[in-house]
């Protein structure tokens, strides 16, 4: 869905007095450390939208090769998950845009961050959204798992 889809289906979930949280990332090759980051993000509310950062926003944050997948792809994923709801692209390196676009309840991110890190958690303070970091310790990670498939089948 677009920014603009998002942000009109999130003031009617609003409306109806559902409780909006919004996790966002690249999620260029998903793994378990992503799955659980998400769900108990989805168990912060009744609603999860996940802001997907664009081909050119993986790039920009991920260096040469990201992404592996495109934005489509990443896209089809994540909303086969049972604890998404609906899944959102965005442009920006950063969520800040999208926090004030949505408006949500709260904003999650994954454990690779602290709540006083996050880089948007002054734009969520400022709109009113609590800041939850959900997931397991960081022990997964994208790269990591890019090393090991390298590694392994390095002929």
């Amino acid at each position: 869905m677009t920014v603009p889809e998002a942000v009109a289906l999130a003031g009617r979930l609003r409306a109806a007095g559902r409780r909006i949280v919004l996790a966002n990332g690249c999620f260029d090759l998903l793994h378990v450390g992503h799955i659980r980051y998400l769900e108990e993000a989805r168990r912060l509310g009744d609603v999860l939208f996940v802001g997907l950062n664009s081909d050119a926003a993986v790039a920009r944050l991920k260096g040469p090769g990201r992404p592996l997948m495109p934005a489509q792809e990443r896209l089809e994923i994540l909303a086969a998950l049972r604890a998404v709801d609906h899944v959102v692209v965005f442009d920006d390196d950063t969520a800040d845009a999208l926090l004030r676009a949505l408006k949500p309840d709260v904003h999650a991110k994954g454990t690779d961050y602290t709540v006083e890190s996050v880089p948007e958690r002054a734009t969520a303070r400022a709109i009113g959204s609590a800041t939850a970091i959900t997931g397991d310790p960081k022990r997964h990670a994208t790269r990591d798992l890019i090393a090991t498939i390298v590694e392994r089948f390095r002929r």
